[in-house]
């Protein structure tokens, strides 16, 4: 593409840097610190291009650490040594490096977050990613993992990993500083990369972090500090940090989100603005154009002091986007119905773990600040927290992920139930979808886990119609603690409880009646495409299809199961979960203590293996739980 081009770009149209772009900056005869700047900022440009061209991503963690990353793998990465992202986020920075510098396929560019391109977040199936990442805190110990696996074979590795400030709230960290000193492993460089922002708000008004320098080195680490987006500071620190072979090194990075493009950093931000514009998700065209420009004004004027010919560009005319799965949310829906309890009961109290904007809190926090507590990325924390408030006489409510509220505390919450309280979790972003992020953010063994909870009851509500009954019943009816899964993506779910609907533990309600084939589902992903489903059966197979909704997930009446059923020669359950554990084997284990129609069979579809990361129609289609594909298995199914 001709320099003079670019102003002509067509709406949606995107612009990225050659291969070529960066071959010829690697080998240019320059100050160490001016080569970095350049590949820097090309590496900035690619990202904003895979981003945008993936329809998600995080710009913001991407530029901040980006010229650390650029200048480890231009001048100190040696053949054998390894780096690797603990935060996470960082990710399409850390592919657009490793595609400038050939670690990996140039065309892998053009994949970030589509099937069988590059995930979300680190994965160790992706060439020159040594550890899966993504959920937080395990980095140090993943990096002293491959010091003892080294010394025992006899082989020397430097290893730099990098941090997010707001992952050191994670215990593991500080678990893992220790031993590191004890068994003095100098091959480790921990970076930190520290722009002052988690997920979307600041730091320090999460859980503020103290001297970071006092606190590593009262562990007995080497710490430095230095701007982590100044190339000079960078090349002294680790030309320094690397001849160091007496303890393990950490790096105070101190850098701006969304270094390199000026409306993109933070300190744009105004004095009274709380959230970060550009922590996730996909620029706007505005936006896009803009920063596009700033970096290619950049970009032109090192480049022209440095090599005679033009910058090497290619434009990519816009692809087809994703169809939207539908225009109704259920975290709107379930943030009005919390509010409208809570101002019932002023014992309701909610709890959010540094994902306020997900989970919906907002009008809840503003609405009640004093019954509203951040608790930053620190899960284990939180359940503990919220498990007292329980025996002091408050309902908690407590937010997060489902992928991190599940695991990651599972022993806390097990605790808590131990203690015959009632806490009510609730899980945001369940399941296969969004399938984007990858699978350390797919939420797809969360129903296993609470299951075996004693008196846990485990929930998903159908429609947004269904929150408000499901969660008024966890605060006032239920015996116990209650999960409840919330789908975080836009949804198309056309039916609605019936009228005066009351919801009743272990009972559904059939959104479409049917005679021979009874689907069971749950939620508003899979149900819609039940009935999908099942209308395309009745027109192949001349069959009559019934959907049930059964948002109890982890209890079935058996009494209501087989008058549902009770002339339905196939069942079928769906489960947005993995196949293990999922609501399937409920419902099977139910029919075996009922009394069914003669021959009848019973299939159950659900995830197996690991979740596919990509975009949500192809990820769907990939686990065969699209309308399509359980039209084809269930038609199958009648023809045996």
């Amino acid at each position: 593409m001709a320099e003079s081009d670019f102003s002509t770009l067509d709406p949606g149209e995107l612009v990225y840097a050659t291969r070529g772009a960066f071959d010829r900056v690697r080998a240019l005869n320059i100050e160490a610190a001016e080569k970095t700047r350049i590949f820097a900022d090309l590496a900035r440009l690619n990202t904003l291009y895979a981003i945008a061209r993936g329809g998600s991503g995080h710009i913001g963690s991407s530029f901040s650490s980006m010229d650390m990353v650029a200048s480890i793998y231009l001048h100190f990465l040696q053949a054998g040594d390894v780096y690797f992202s603990s935060k996470g986020h960082d990710v399409p920075g850390l592919y657009s490096v490793m595609i400038g510098m050939g670690v990996l396929p140039f065309e892998k560019l053009h994949g970030l977050r589509q099937l069988g391109g590059l995930p979300g977040h680190p994965d160790v199936h992706v060439p020159g990613i040594p550890f899966n990442t993504g959920s937080l805190g395990m980095g140090i110990s993943k990096s002293k993992g491959f010091v003892r696996a080294n010394r025992l074979k006899n082989k020397t590795q430097q290893i730099y990993v990098m941090l997010g400030d707001g992952e050191l709230q994670e215990g593991q960290i500080w678990e893992s500083l220790g031993s590191a000193v004890t068994d003095k492993m100098w091959e480790i460089t921990a970076i930190v990369d520290h722009n002052k922002f988690q997920s979307d708000t600041y730091v320090s008004r999460t859980g503020d972090l103290g001297d970071l320098q006092a606190k590593f080195a009262s562990f007995g680490w080497r710490v430095e500090r230095c701007d982590g987006n100044d190339a000079s500071a960078l090349m002294k620190v680790f030309t320094s940090l690397r001849a160091d072979r007496e303890r393990p090194k950490i790096l105070i990075a101190d850098t701006v989100k969304g270094s390199g493009v000026s409306f993109m950093q933070h300190t744009s931000m105004t004095p009274d603005q709380e959230f970060y514009k550009y922590h996730s998700g996909a620029p706007s065209q505005d936006d896009y154009l803009k920063a596009v420009g700033e970096l290619l004004d950049r970009v032109r004027g090192k480049w022209s002091q440095h090599v005679s010919d033009p910058l090497p560009l290619e434009r990519v005319a816009p692809g087809a986007p994703a169809k939207p799965s539908g225009d109704k949310r259920m975290i709107p829906a379930y943030s009005e119905a919390l509010i409208g309890l809570a101002g019932e009961n002023k014992n309701i109290v909610a709890f959010d773990a540094d994902l306020i904007l997900d989970t919906g809190l907002i009008p809840y926090r503003d609405k009640f600040p004093d019954r509203f507590f951040e608790c930053g990325i620190a899960e284990m924390d939180m359940v503990s927290q919220a498990g007292a408030m329980a025996l002091n006489g408050f309902v908690p409510v407590v937010h997060s992920f489902a992928c991190f509220l599940t695991t990651r505390p599972n022993e806390q919450i097990f605790n808590c139930a131990t203690e015959m309280s009632k806490v009510i979790y609730v899980g945001s972003l369940a399941g296969l979808v969004p399938s984007g992020p990858g699978h350390s953010h797919q939420s797809v063994r969360d129903i296993a886990l609470l299951s075996s909870v004693p008196g846990m009851t485990v929930v998903e509500p159908s429609c947004p119609e269904e929150i408000a009954p499901l969660l008024r019943w966890a605060v006032a009816e239920a015996p116990g603690p209650v999960y409840m899964r919330l789908v975080s993506i836009p949804v198309a779910t056309p039916y609605a409880p019936p009228a005066g609907y009351k919801p009743q533990p272990g009972k559904g309600w059939t959104i479409k009646p049917g005679r021979d084939v009874a689907i069971i589902a749950y939620g508003p992903i899979m149900l819609p495409q039940a009935l999908i489903a099942a209308a395309a059966i009745e027109r192949q197979a001349g069959v009559s299809v019934g959907v049930v909704n059964l948002p109890w997930l982890c209890a079935v009446d058996e009494a209501w199961l087989a008058a549902e059923t009770a002339n339905a020669r196939l069942i079928v359950t769906i489960d947005n979960h993995m196949l293990a554990g999922g609501l399937g084997e409920r419902v099977r284990a139910a029919l075996v203590n009922t009394a069914g129609k003669a021959g009848r069979r019973v299939i159950s579809l659900g995830i197996e293996g690991i979740p596919a990361c990509g975009r949500n129609d192809d990820v769907m289609k990939h686990h065969r739980l699209d309308a399509d594909s359980i039209a084809e298995t269930v038609a199958a199914a009648l023809k045996s």
